[in-house]
């Protein structure tokens, strides 16, 4: 079933807002990864994000969101 035009644009508008970061981990290392957020009961976007959230936080590099053009 093909996708209505209103959501394909919605999908694209949403995408814009995106930023795409790739990591490659060597399988074990992605397996455990996937165990681990699966046991906390996230995604592992989500298990990733918050690792690299709380770290940047402990480093003293707390994560701070520039507001998008839309909300100034």
């Amino acid at each position: 079933m093909p996708i209505a035009a209103s959501k394909r644009r919605n999908n694209d508008i949403y995408n814009a807002k995106c930023d795409r970061i790739s990591a490659r981990p060597l399988k074990p290392v992605g397996n455990a990864i996937r165990a681990a957020a699966q046991a906390a009961g996230q995604s592992v976007q989500a298990y990733v994000l918050q690792a690299c959230e709380e770290r940047m936080t402990r480093e003293g590099r707390p994560l701070e969101l520039d507001k998008p053009p839309d909300e100034t």
